[in-house]
This record gives structure tokens, sequence and C-alpha cells, in this order.
């Protein structure tokens, strides 16, 4: 955990804060939808982002 990664969309950074969810620069949640989509919590907004792997796929 505490992966780091681009909004394209928002134009700021990310970071994780469990398996599934993360949190940007601006305090707004994002939930992992695929390795390089997320969904903003507040808006129900998918967001391209530069990549978020599972855990196991980094072995």
């Amino acid at each position: 955990m505490g992966k780091h990664f681009f909004d394209y969309d928002d134009g700021d950074f990310a970071h994780t804060i469990s398996d599934n969810m993360a949190m940007d620069s601006d305090g707004d949640l994002l939930m992992r939808i695929g390795d390089n989509m997320a969904m903003d919590m507040d808006s129900g907004e998918l967001h391209i982002i530069s990549g978020w792997s599972y855990d196991e796929d980094d072995d």
C-alpha cells in the first residue's frame, strides 16, 4: 500500500489508502475500477490514471 499515481482528468496525484481506495491531493476518494481507471466517489465520474496495479501483480 501507499502507492502513488497521477490522475490525468484532475491533473493531480493520489495515493492508495487500501487495495481498492485512494485519496487525491484535494481529499477526494477514488475507487479502483481497473489498472488505469478509477471512479470519483463524490461525482461518480470515471478518471483515467497513470496506473494502479494490485499488489500481487507487482511480484
